[in-house]
């Protein structure tokens, strides 16, 4: 058993939490507070009501989500959002958010783990948002785009889609877990023509033709499960608790 006080300070330490500008209206950070004490650790992409029930099932009293409750504009606590906190309280089911924190992260961020995962080798950074990089640049591998192409399908069975009207070989591999749209029209000029992401619009498949670019998004939700599965992992390391990911059946 560990305070909860003491988890949140790791956590906000780990994630550089204010370090980290997010956007307008989303907070980072412990969200809705248990009865302060913490047995067993939960990782969440989302904080959503189907995933609080399954934590609170499984005996989980503090979860990690990327995705938080609270973005803009403020919701109102009716129906379906009065649910969702009233099973966290009822369930003493302690919340926190960790959104850009946990994408930009050299070592625990979705980025970095995606590149570790794939066996890329990181080189530099873009996407500047308040100061920080939000995407990460990495070396292209020796096998080219058909060796890229093989291993995301593998990674991501269920979300996994290729739009490639870029190099066959391409030197340097843009990564941005989650949405890649606002990457898009900033991968020529650092050098890229392949990015690896998880959603895009529809109007990227033209852009993709007309600027000769490897676009793979591979899913929001599959793309972010790792940084909330490192952080919590590390929390049950320092505090000697058990942790558990909270997986949902999403495709997109």
């Amino acid at each position: 058993m560990a305070k909860l006080q003491d988890i949140v300070a790791f956590c906000d330490q780990r994630t550089r939490r204010t370090e980290i500008k997010d956007f307008d209206g989303a907070h980072n950070g412990l969200q809705v507070e248990n009865n302060g004490t913490v047995r067993r650790i939960g990782a969440a992409v989302d904080a959503g009501e189907r995933p609080f029930q399954s934590a609170i099932a499984a005996g989980i009293d503090f979860l990690i989500c990327h995705h938080g409750l609270f973005w803009t504009p403020p919701i109102p606590l009716t129906g379906a959002n009065a649910r969702k906190i009233k099973t966290a309280f009822d369930g003493n089911l302690a919340v926190y958010g960790a959104h850009l924190p946990l994408d930009c992260h050299p070592e625990i961020g979705n980025n970095a783990l995606l590149a570790k995962e794939l066996g890329l080798k990181k080189i530099d950074t873009f996407l500047n948002y308040e100061g920080n990089d939000m995407a990460t640049i990495t070396l292209g591998p020796m096998g080219g785009r058909a060796e890229i192409s093989k291993k995301l399908q593998a990674l991501f069975p269920d979300s996994y889609h290729a739009i490639e009207y870029g190099s066959e070989k391409p030197k340097r591999i843009g990564i941005l877990t989650g949405s890649g749209q606002s990457a898009v029209p900033h991968l020529l000029a650092n050098g890229v023509d392949t990015l690896i992401t998880g959603e895009l619009r529809q109007h990227h498949f033209n852009m993709a033709q007309e600027l000769g670019l490897n676009l793979y998004p591979c899913g929001h939700y599959a793309t972010e499960v790792f940084g909330v599965k490192a952080l919590a992992a590390e929390v049950a390391f320092k505090f000697q608790l058990e942790w558990q990911f909270i997986k949902q059946p999403c495709r997109l």
